[in-house]
C-alpha cells in the first residue's frame, strides 16, 4: 500500500539524515522524497511517499517519527486507489 506523509521538520542541518534512517532500519524504501523550508525558514516540509505492507506499519512509522525532536508535526495524504490490473472478471 503506498502512503504519501507530510512531516513538518525544523530546519537544521542532519534532520533529513535522521528521518530517512528510520525507514532505513525498518527496512523501507522511499519511493518520492521532496523537502523544502516553509515559512521563515526555520522549518521545512518534508513530503514522503513510501509502499508499505499494512496499516500497522504505518501507525509504527507515525509513532516513531513523532518521537524525533525535530519532527513538529506528521500528516497523512494517503488515498486508496483501486487497483484495476488486478481484478478480473
Amino acid at each position: 500500500m503506498r502512503r504519501t506523509l507530510s512531516v513538518v521538520v525544523t530546519n537544521q542541518l542532519g534532520v533529513l539524515n535522521r528521518v530517512t534512517s528510520l525507514f532505513l532500519r525498518k527496512g523501507f524504501n522511499i519511493e518520492s522524497l521532496s523537502v523544502a523550508p516553509i515559512d521563515d525558514h526555520r522549518r521545512s516540509l518534508m513530503t514522503i511517499v513510501v509502499d508499505v505492507p499494512d496499516e500497522k506499519v504505518v501507525e509504527q512509522i507515525k509513532k516513531q517519527l513523532d518521537k524525533q525532536i525535530d519532527v513538529i508535526n506528521i500528516t497523512d495524504f494517503s488515498i486508496q486507489i483501486p487497483d484495476f490490473a488486478a481484478k478480473s472478471d
